[in-house]
């Protein structure tokens, strides 16, 4: 079992490493599609001038980095993820913003090197969902949260209201490209049961957690650049795309371009999102 488990958690780590070059040129655009989500975080979360934040898979750290702003000048935010890559995005992210405040750390949220009622506040947005145990994660999470301290993170809602991610992944299962998702497995929908956060939650040591739910909207220019997205930057589903033939490759397209039509605009495609945010402590 832990041979099993340690597996799965190297296969994470190599998809998340592919995708960070793609994280990182895209940054610009996806905190502008999602920066609601992140908006909510910060001011649930509250930081205040000389608090400690940490943030938990960051990717290239935007909602960590916002939160450096608001600690301002004896804080400090501490941005990690599990993926090497994504941390010296992140890096080069505050590089280019101007930001002082921040440390960077390769961290396994399920296992943190940090120590016990360390840090003021924590931000984990889209990263629970995809942990191995994110049960173990939010037992450490509440270790190194000093008491009083507040805990705020996202994860995506049910794949109904997210066709940006969703309406591909059924086409690839409808084809038997793909499996259906394992509902006790890692996956962008895995947390999308607010029953099941909420016990996870309260379960790890948490308060009851205030939920929201946050819309969002992906954009597109045109059907290229979604797919683009869709076969670089996007987690589990990428190697998907990658690894089909060329004619798999082709129908897949061909059927995914008449699903997303109704989602056509002016300018492109305009596919919502809808994200479930919480905040406990």
């Amino acid at each position: 079992m832990g041979s099993d488990i340690e597996a799965a958690r190297e296969r994470s780590r190599a998809v998340w490493s592919a995708m960070a070059a793609g994280w990182e040129g895209c940054r610009n655009e996806m905190w502008e599609d999602t920066r609601p989500v992140g908006d909510w975080l910060l001011e649930k979360l509250d930081p205040q001038p000389g608090n400690t934040v940490l943030e938990l898979a960051a990717g290239v750290g935007d909602t960590g980095l916002a939160a450096a702003r608001l600690v301002e000048p004896s804080g400090r935010v501490i941005i990690t993820d599990f993926v090497p890559e994504m941390v010296a995005a992140a890096r080069r992210r505050a590089s280019e913003l101007g930001v002082t405040n921040a440390e960077f750390r390769v961290l396994d949220a399920e296992r943190m090197d940090l120590a016990t009622d360390s840090v003021d506040g924590v931000l984990c947005r889209w990263g629970y969902m995809l942990m191995i145990d994110p049960k173990a994660a939010l037992v450490e999470t509440r270790r190194v949260l000093r008491p009083g301290g507040r805990l705020t993170f996202s994860v995506w809602a049910d794949p109904d209201h997210n066709p940006w991610a969703s309406l591909v992944g059924r086409i690839l299962i409808e084809r038997g490209l793909m499996a259906p998702p394992d509902p006790n497995a890692p996956g962008i929908f895995a947390l999308a049961n607010p029953n099941l956060v909420s016990g996870l939650v309260t379960g790890s040591g948490f308060a009851e957690p205030e939920f929201a739910q946050v819309q969002t909207h992906r954009r597109f220019a045109d059907f290229e650049a979604y797919w683009r997205y869709l076969t670089e930057l996007a987690g589990g589903i990428s190697p998907v795309l990658r690894g089909l033939s060329p004619e798999e490759q082709e129908a897949v397209r061909a059927q995914l371009s008449e699903a997303v039509a109704p989602f056509t605009v002016a300018d492109g495609y305009d596919l919502p999102g809808l994200c479930l945010n919480a905040v406990t402590s």
